[in-house]
């Protein structure tokens, strides 16, 4: 009787330690249909229990008797007017757009003194700052001598000297002007000088306006009247693509009109070597016999100059030029034994002080 109670009761104790041992097993990792392990759900059921249990701030009073506020709309619409400020903009303005701002300083600008140092210091002493100030700031006058061409010129039996100087002095706008040019023949006088003073005025970033007067020399001349006096009107400056252009006409003292044109262009081959181009055209209105001059187109010279500049201020060069005259000018000149039509080496210095 004993053994059948006992085989009874280990029969009835298998099932409970099957169970018991189960739970010591580990959890499987194997993922649930859901995709997610059974652990995970476990801990996940968990945190939304923990969850749960926080007290939710998002609505609380601000006293025992005011009304719930909800916080979490107001931050939500703080979120979406930072993301979004030209929207909030529009909704302050009532759905109005902004005033364009206008252009140009205001009215008032222009109603105070002329000078606004004056109110803080006496304007006598300001009025003598500015005229000190004024030769440092463009008011500066400035000067120039340069010998644009001292040269020898070599043909066949008739080798000569020809030189042309310019000098100025003055300010940006205005200018006195000072022009010389001369020619002779080596063992021989002058032929021929000429030297001009002309007043200069801008009329724009690269051309002057010039008047004044010219004196003519010519102690060889065997006529009376040979040297005169001339009014000038010419207009000088840099053309596009930087020529250098010098027109002027000349109304002589007994009543002749002549007009000369000079045009000239530096190229540089390198930031020494520099060959320049250069052209100059006589003109009269009538023929001048004293003086060997002839209507029209008188006289041609072009020629090529090549200088090399061992310093900015001194440069010699050398060249050659076709000299041409034309018409009643050239018979003129083969009276007097000259040849019209020749070609001339040249060798010369520039310098500029």
């Amino acid at each position: 009787m004993k053994t059948l109670i006992l085989l009874a009761a280990a029969l009835a104790a298998t099932p409970a330690l099957a169970q018991h041992q189960g739970h010591d097993r580990p959890v499987p990792t194997e993922q649930s249909e859901h995709g997610a392990s059974p652990a995970d759900t476990h801990t996940g059921h968990h945190m939304q229990n923990e969850a749960a249990a926080e007290p939710d701030h998002s609505m609380h009073r601000t006293a025992p008797d005011d009304p719930p506020v909800d916080h979490s709309g107001h931050t939500g619409h703080q979120m979406d007017a930072a993301q979004s400020p030209g929207t909030h903009q529009d909704h302050d303005m009532g759905g109005q757009e902004a005033a364009i701002p206008q252009s140009g300083p205001p009215p008032e600008a222009f109603t105070g003194p002329e000078h606004a140092a004056d109110t803080l210091f006496a304007p006598e002493i300001m009025a003598e700052a500015r005229a000190a100030l004024l030769p440092e700031l463009g008011g500066a006058m400035h000067r120039l001598l340069s010998v644009d061409r001292f040269e020898a010129q070599l043909a066949d039996g008739e080798d000569g000297y020809v030189w042309e100087l310019n000098a100025w002095y003055g300010g940006d706008i205005d200018r006195l002007w000072i022009k010389s040019e001369g020619e002779g023949e080596f063992g021989g006088s002058l032929e021929e000088a000429e030297i001009q003073a002309l007043w200069s005025h801008a009329i724009g970033p690269y051309f002057d306006v010039q008047a004044g007067i010219r004196y003519d020399i010519r102690p060889n001349s065997a006529q009376n009247g040979a040297d005169r006096a001339h009014a000038v009107l010419g207009i000088q400056g840099l053309a596009p693509y930087f020529f250098e252009i010098d027109v002027a006409g000349f109304l002589s003292d007994a009543g002749d009109l002549t007009a000369r044109i000079e045009a000239e262009y530096d190229q540089r081959i390198t930031q020494r070597l520099i060959l320049q181009p250069r052209i100059e055209l006589d003109l009269a209105a009538q023929d001048i016999p004293e003086i060997g001059i002839g209507s029209g187109l008188s006289d041609l010279a072009a020629g090529l100059r090549l200088r090399y500049e061992i310093v900015p201020e001194f440069a010699p060069y050398i060249g050659a030029e076709w000299q041409r005259q034309f018409g009643d000018t050239a018979d003129f000149t083969r009276i007097a034994g000259g040849d019209p039509d020749r070609i001339v080496f040249l060798a010369g210095l520039k310098i500029w002080f």
